[in-house]
């Protein structure tokens, strides 16, 4: 079917997420026909740098010979099987690979399709391991400002991104919310942290999460926390040592830790997982997204024996994990899933990496000589930018001039996909990324910025 019909019916009948539909009444989608490594090309053969890894979740980039290699072979052998009293090679040879990577006390896993749902697995068995064990009391979750653990009602109870949350607030159960570790903009304002800034951030702001949690100590289930970089609220990194200093706080009131890593594991952060950087152990963690390379939809919680002797008692008792999902631990998945992992051992991925993320980290600072660029920050493979009307003030624009909207629209132009988050734009690169990508695309990315900035002079 030619391109301007495809539009047509789209236009006509589909509702695309997170989008504004209003916006394309006579603008065309952009329209993508097949993938490359790093590069998306549309219908007409124009090419575009996947900037942010088609949300987050490509690793090798697009259609990686050796994964697409693994689902063909498992597509003539097993499709699809319910996974509740059935189980089959894949989910058994993925938990076994997986294990090798993780602290020995997490051992058990408990397969889904999607991020938030590897999170609302966590909180229920969270929540549900306190009702086994006796304790009635402990039912309150303490979440980050601006964090964001998916879409789901249980998960949208948790952090908060305002402009996600929008007319849903009176559907979803309340937490303990602190203010986030936002560098740029401290909540304790101290002077502006980075990992590259030479200061020593003392990671004052822990204070303000210790003070509301030790008030409600017994009545806490679990801390939940997206750990070093917190992606949907702003590309926001901040220290490993709030991660240390929070593992040592839920074992002093005996509460769960639960990391969700869906967007920061596999490599993301320039370690396998984000929380390998502040050396510490969670009690759930939550993985999807580049779970499976990104090719195909897989996410997993795994957990510690303790939490599963919890649940482990006579049908009579009442206390099964009574949740599930139709494709949980889907044959052709998981041989994604173990195609990435493959890709990972034979590509010998993470001891290449280092240099990259060296040079993504010291080149994004280039882009703070443009004057509407704030701050720039990062960690592994990522980098963001956000955009400011004032430097020194960090007076941020007025939300209706659509600044990172604008970007994108420019970057699109230039060959990039640079889809913002409000005004911070940012890079999630496949690990993939050469050097010389990572300076042909900062400097399209500084390009862009400044004709925009150019334009709103």
């Amino acid at each position: 079917m030619d391109k301007k019909r495809l539009l047509d019916i789209d236009r006509r009948l589909i509702w695309h997420p997170y989008t504004q539909m209003k916006d394309f009444e006579k603008r065309d989608l952009l329209l993508i026909d097949r993938g490359e490594g790093v590069y998306l090309f549309d219908k007409d053969g124009n090419r575009y740098f996947d900037t942010i890894s088609s949300w987050w979740c490509i690793i090798h980039g697009h259609n990686h010979p050796l994964i697409m290699e693994k689902i063909r072979k498992q597509l003539g052998r097993l499709d699809q099987v319910q996974f509740a009293g059935t189980t089959h090679e894949g989910p058994i040879l993925l938990a076994s690979r997986l294990k090798g990577l993780l602290p020995p006390s997490l051992k058990k896993f408990f397969f889904s399709d999607n991020g938030s749902t590897a999170v609302e697995v966590a909180l229920k068995m969270s929540f549900q391991y306190w009702k086994n064990k006796g304790v009635k009391d402990r039912e309150l979750f303490v979440s980050l400002e601006r964090g964001y653990h998916g879409d789901t009602l249980g998960t949208m109870g948790l952090g908060g991104v305002p402009a996600f949350e929008g007319p849903f607030a009176s559907l979803t159960f309340d937490s303990i919310r602190v203010p986030a570790p936002y560098c740029y903009r401290c909540p304790v304002g101290k002077d502006r942290y980075s990992p590259d800034s030479g200061r020593k951030c003392r990671v004052e702001c822990f204070q303000l999460l210790e003070e509301k949690v030790i008030k409600e100590a017994d009545r806490i289930c679990a801390i939940v926390v997206e750990p070093l970089l917190m992606g949907a609220g702003g590309m926001l990194v901040y220290p490993s040592e709030y991660i240390k200093r929070l593992e040592k706080l839920c074992n002093k009131i005996k509460a769960h830790l639960i990391l969700d890593e869906v967007a920061t594991g596999f490599g993301r952060t320039g370690r396998m997982f984000a929380f390998e950087h502040a050396q510490v152990c969670p009690d759930f963690l939550c993985l999807s997204k580049g779970i499976t390379g990104g090719v195909l939809p897989l996410a997993v919680t795994v957990t510690s024996d303790e939490v599963f002797q919890a649940f482990y008692a006579d049908y009579s008792e009442g206390k099964t994990f009574f949740h599930g999902h139709t494709f949980t631990a889907n044959p052709i998945c998981a041989a994604s899933a173990l195609g990435s992992l493959d890709v990972f051992e034979k590509e010998d991925i993470m001891a290449r990496l280092s240099k990259r993320v060296s040079f993504l980290q010291t080149e994004k600072t280039k882009l703070l000589d443009i004057p509407m660029v704030g701050d720039a920050r990062g960690i592994g493979m990522v980098a963001a930018f956000e955009l400011v009307k004032d430097k020194e003030t960090r007076e941020p624009f007025d939300p209706a001039l659509r600044i990172g909207w604008r970007v994108y629209l420019k970057g699109l132009e230039r060959g990039l996909v640079l889809r913002p988050l409000s005004d911070v734009i940012y890079l999630f690169l496949p690990l993939c990324t050469t050097r010389q990508q990572i300076t042909r695309l900062l400097e399209d990315t500084a390009y862009t910025i400044a004709k925009v900035a150019e334009e709103i002079r």
